[in-house]
């Protein structure tokens, strides 16, 4: 290992040469090192990382799968993974090479993981033992794709959770009615559950809202962005997938309110947000909404598919309904089939009377 001294401020420094991607020489220095063991753990890592083979340690495939994943991803999205690989899966196989992890050290981790509880001391949950495991898979496959690892083993083990589907609940026409005359004392906690129920929009999209995403001559509403607060900080991203980009027609009656409700800023200027208020604000105000209203207490999303269903039971289809909220079409058919009216008893008499026939 080339690792120097710096006899001037007595720190350490590496300098030593390397093979590129490309194939060329490269020469590599690198200063300020306390320590010469530091200085030679440095240079072990450079080199390991720019060998990048299934021989590699574990967590410094991490490192790489960051740099290789995390551009392409929502900030918010690369926090859920680093989370679940920071505290899930990489104490459990930091220090093992990649190619080393095998299908037994697989299902000796899943027992481990099964064991733990969360915050309330309660066992995790299906849904997210699915979502730990989904996650170290996608780390073998990467390895597979990017680095020439040979197998997954965690697809050979399968996965240790299930998919829960958490119940939709949502309010009929009558009692949002009931819950937006409470909200008439606050006007942006109106406006926006207003927008919420009566266009199908995600939190995320209502809170980027700016006026100039509204062309109230057509009635349109343009969705091409998406509200986080990540790190204490206001954060605009695009919108969930590429098929939430699209534009809403807005019933006449919620057009007319909108436009009341900008009166009441001095000059909203286009790129300005209109609801500059968080998730948690809204939290609260359905909490209180609710409850005076006597109605059942729903969560924000479900004003989502209040509308889907309200759409589904006015007879509309599901392509349709799908490109105004901005999912697949399979995702309407699959997720609100107990909505849609059965042709089961339809068939059955179908059915019947092609037998009647027949005799």
């Amino acid at each position: 290992m080339g690792a120097f001294k710096n006899e001037k401020n007595g720190t350490w420094y590496v300098q030593f040469r390397y093979t590129d991607w490309q194939g060329l020489r490269q020469q590599k220095l690198k200063r300020g090192f306390a320590t010469k063991r530091e200085a030679q753990e440095w240079e072990r890592a450079f080199l390991t990382e720019k060998k990048a083979d299934v021989t590699m340690p574990f967590k410094t495939f991490t490192e790489l799968y960051e740099k290789d994943v995390r551009p392409k991803l929502k900030e918010n999205t690369w926090l859920t993974k680093e989370h679940i690989i920071k505290t899930k899966i990489l104490p459990y196989f930091e220090h093992k090479r990649l190619c080393d992890i095998s299908a037994k050290d697989v299902i000796a981790w899943q027992k481990e993981i099964r064991k733990q509880t969360n915050s309330s001391g309660e066992p995790l949950s299906q849904g997210y033992l699915k979502t730990i495991h989904n996650q170290l898979s996608a780390l073998f496959n990467h390895a597979i794709k990017i680095y020439g690892l040979r197998l997954n083993p965690a697809s050979t083990v399968g996965n240790m959770g299930k998919e829960e589907r958490k119940e939709m609940s949502y309010w009929t026409v009558e009692e949002y009615s009931k819950f937006s005359d409470e909200m008439m004392d606050k006007p942006i906690s109106y406006y926006a559950f207003q927008m919420l129920y009566w266009t199908g929009i995600r939190v995320g999209e209502l809170l980027a809202l700016t006026a100039g995403d509204f062309d109230f001559k057509n009635n349109m509403l343009t969705i091409n962005k998406s509200y986080q607060r990540l790190h204490g900080e206001d954060v605009i991203t695009p919108p969930k997938t590429e098929k939430s980009n699209r534009t809403i027609k807005m019933p006449q009656f919620l057009c007319d309110e909108m436009q009341e409700y900008f009166k009441m800023f001095y000059s909203p200027n286009d790129g300005d947000r209109i609801f500059p208020i968080s998730k948690s604000y809204l939290h609260h105000e359905m909490d209180r909404g609710s409850k005076a209203a006597g109605v059942k207490r729903i969560r924000i999303h479900d004003l989502r598919h209040s509308h889907v269903s309200l759409l589904i039971n006015q007879g509309y289809q599901a392509a349709a309904i799908a490109d105004r909220v901005g999912h697949e079409t399979v995702e309407i058919t699959d997720r609100y089939t107990h909505i849609y009216p059965s042709k089961q008893n339809e068939m059955a008499n179908t059915l019947d009377e092609l037998w009647k026939e027949r005799k």
